[in-house]
C-alpha cells in the first residue's frame, strides 16, 4: 500500500500562527494538525473490502435488464459510470441501458415509463434524481414488478424514499469534511473561501453541512466569503460569471471549492479571466479526468477521486443482490483517494477515469461473483 505526505506545513502554520496572537496560535496549530491527520487517511492507494458474501452472479443476472437514469447525461462523471456498468453487467449477463436525458423531469418520467412497459427488472436512479420528484411513475413501476434502486445518490444520513427497494449510498458528508480539512491546511489556517454549490442536487445538503461543521471545528480563522448556488442545468451559463465577479469583488478569497468537479470547467476560465490562476487554490470532488489534468497543468490543486469502474462494479453487485433477494449493502463502499500535484501523474497523462486506484476491486468482485 502506498502512502504519501499530503502537506508538510504544520510547522509552517505554527510559525504563521505565532503572528496572530497566543490563544489564536494554539487554536490554529491544533486545528491544522487535526486536519492534516484526517487527510492522511485518503493518501493511501485504496483497498478492496468485500461488500457481502459470494454469490452466483451469472445465475442471478440471467435474463435481467436494468435501466439506469442519470440526472443529466451531459455530466461526464455519470456518463462514465454508466458506460462501465454496461461492461461490468455484460460479464455476468445483466443488460444495462442508459436513459439519456438533459436533466428535465419530464424526460426522467419517459425513461421510467418505458422501463415499466418493457418489463425491466431494475430502475437505477443514479446520482441526482430525487425519487420524490417522480414518485407516481416509480410507484407504477414498482406495482408492475420493477425494483427501484438508487446509487451514488443518498448520503447515509438520508431517509430512503418508500418506493426505493435499496440504496447504495455515498459519503457526501465525508466529502465535505475532507474538503474543509484540505482548505484549512492548504491556506495555513486562514482560508477565505468561495463555495460553489447546487442545492437542487440533494446530496449537496450533507456535503455543505459537514464542510461548514468541520471548518468551524478545525479552522477558527477560516470563513466562507461567498456561497454561489447554481442549479445543475445552469452550470454552463452561470458559474463562470458568478465566480469571476466573486473573486474580483472579494480579493481576499484564496480558496475556491466547486463541490462537484464538473463545475471546474467553468471555474477555471473564471479564475483565468480574473487574473487569479495559481493565486486562488481550487479543490473539488469526483476525480473526473479533465480536472485531474487541470491539477497537472497547475490550474487546480486537489480532487477527491473515486474510481468510476469501481463504482460501476459495486453498483452492479449491490443491485443484483437486491434483485435476487440477497442481503444488500447499504453503501457503495468505494474509497476516496486524494489527487494533488504530488501524485496526479498516477492518473495518467492525460488522466484516465480509472487509473491510479489500483485494480484489486476487479479481481475482488469477480471472485465474489464466481467468475
Amino acid at each position: 500500500m502506498k502512502k504519501r505526505a499530503l502537506f508538510a506545513s504544520v510547522a509552517a502554520v505554527a510559525m504563521f500562527a505565532g503572528m496572530v496572537g497566543a490563544a489564536s496560535a494554539d487554536e490554529v496549530t491544533d486545528g491544522v494538525a487535526r486536519a492534516t491527520e484526517n487527510l492522511a487517511k485518503y493518501a493511501s492507494t485504496p483497498e478492496f473490502v468485500a461488500p457481502g458474501e459470494p454469490f452466483d452472479a451469472k445465475a442471478c443476472a440471467a435474463g435481467k435488464k436494468m435501466m439506469s437514469i442519470p440526472n443529466n447525461s451531459g455530466n461526464p462523471f455519470l456518463k462514465g459510470i454508466i458506460d462501465r456498468m454496461k461492461t461490468a453487467g455484460a460479464e455476468v449477463g445483466l443488460e444495462v441501458r442508459e436513459w439519456e436525458n438533459q436533466g428535465q423531469p419530464a424526460q426522467w418520467v419517459q425513461g421510467i415509463e418505458l422501463a415499466t412497459r418493457e418489463k425491466y427488472d431494475i430502475i437505477d436512479l443514479i446520482s441526482g434524481i430525487d425519487p420524490g420528484t417522480v414518485a407516481p411513475q416509480l410507484e407504477a413501476a414498482k406495482a408492475a414488478g420493477v425494483k427501484v434502486m438508487t446509487s451514488h445518490f443518498y448520503d447515509p444520513s438520508f431517509e430512503q424514499h418508500p418506493v426505493v427497494s435499496s440504496s447504495l449510498t455515498i459519503g457526501f458528508g465525508e466529502v465535505g469534511t475532507i474538503l474543509a480539512d484540505w482548505a484549512t491546511v492548504a491556506a495555513e489556517g486562514k482560508a477565505n473561501i468561495a463555495l460553489v454549490i447546487s442545492t437542487d442536487v440533494p446530496p449537496t445538503i450533507p456535503l455543505v453541512e459537514n464542510f461548514k461543521k468541520q471548518l468551524a471545528a478545525n479552522c477558527p480563522n477560516c470563513k466562507i466569503v461567498q456561497e454561489i448556488n447554481v442549479g445543475a442545468t445552469e452550470w454552463g451559463t452561470k458559474i463562470q460569471p458568478a465566480v469571476q465577479t466573486a473573486v474580483q469583488a472579494n480579493p481576499e478569497i484564496n480558496v475556491i471549492i466547486p463541490i462537484y468537479d464538473s463545475m471546474s470547467q467553468f471555474v477555471v476560465p473564471a479564475l483565468r479571466l480574473a487574473g487569479k490562476t495559481g493565486e486562488v487554490k481550487l479543490a473539488t470532488f469526483n476525480g473526473t479526468p479533465f480536472v485531474l489534468d487541470f491539477i497537472a497543468q497547475g490550474m487546480a490543486d486537489m480532487d477527491i477521486g473515486e474510481s468510476l469502474d469501481w463504482i460501476a462494479y459495486a453498483t452492479i453487485d449491490g443491485h443484483l443482490r437486491d434483485a435476487c433477494g440477497l442481503k444488500t449493502p447499504t453503501a457503495l463502499n468505494v474509497p476516496f483517494y486524494i489527487f494533488d500535484k504530488g501524485n496526479v501523474a498516477e492518473a495518467g497523462a492525460p488522466a484516465q477515469f480509472d487509473t491510479g486506484y489500483g485494480d484489486a476491486y476487479k479481481s475482488g468482485f469477480r471472485t465474489l461473483w464466481g467468475l
